[in-house]
């Protein structure tokens, strides 16, 4: 058993993953989720999370029971986008979803202030909530930036920078480039800086 951060995001995970991106996938043909206010949501579409409540118009469920319970609710397919990715969330649609309202607020802040920071990059593009991995990334001149609220590496809310091509230098301390752990950017200001520090280290 998992601790109530790590069993909360890995039910959200499951929900923008089979709930968000793949029945708009199959409408609309894009996985690209956002941030929304107080959570994420479709771009192409009426569902988004906010909270621990999945809402659509003017109708709104609690995020518990199952994924496939949610679908009914909600009108759609439960299901992944097919032929995407190989890697995903990893959540049945039939499990028991497990998510805590403080530590969904924890996820939902955290993306808040990676879609604020991310904004300030300079030749920013509009930043895009990966299903498969569930992060809130960018892309400028083949460099990612970007905001986790953890995975199987490092379980805990973290930032990154990760350049197409290996860097050499301070700033790069993992191998897909560098990370730094949400505990220690406290605000949007101190997160952009990273990213910027970032996208300098990344043209020397």
């Amino acid at each position: 058993m998992g601790s109530p951060l790590t069993t909360t995001r890995r039910s959200l995970h499951g929900v923008a993953e089979l709930l968000l991106a793949g029945p708009q996938y199959r409408s609309s043909g894009t996985i690209r989720l956002q941030v929304t206010t107080g959570g994420f949501g479709q771009v192409a579409g009426p569902l988004r999370v906010q909270g621990a409540t999945l809402v659509w118009g003017d109708d709104q469920v609690p995020l518990g029971g199952s994924i496939r319970d949610l679908a009914v609710w909600a009108g759609v397919e439960a299901g992944a986008p097919d032929g995407l990715y190989s890697d995903g969330a990893d959540v049945d649609i039939d499990e028991a979803l497990g998510v805590d309202p403080s530590e969904a607020d924890v996820i939902h802040g955290w993306f808040a202030l990676g879609d604020a920071a991310l904004r300030t990059l300079e030749g920013e593009t509009e930043p895009v909530l990966w299903p498969e991995h569930f992060d809130l990334a960018v892309t400028v001149d083949k460099v990612n930036f970007g905001v986790s609220p953890g995975d199987a590496s490092l379980p805990e809310p973290y930032a990154y920078v990760s350049p197409w091509e290996r860097h050499e230098g301070e700033f790069w301390n993992a191998p897909f480039g560098a990370f730094c752990r949400a505990a220690d950017l406290p605000h949007a200001d101190a997160l952009a800086d990273f990213f910027r520090a970032g996208q300098a280290a990344a043209r020397r």
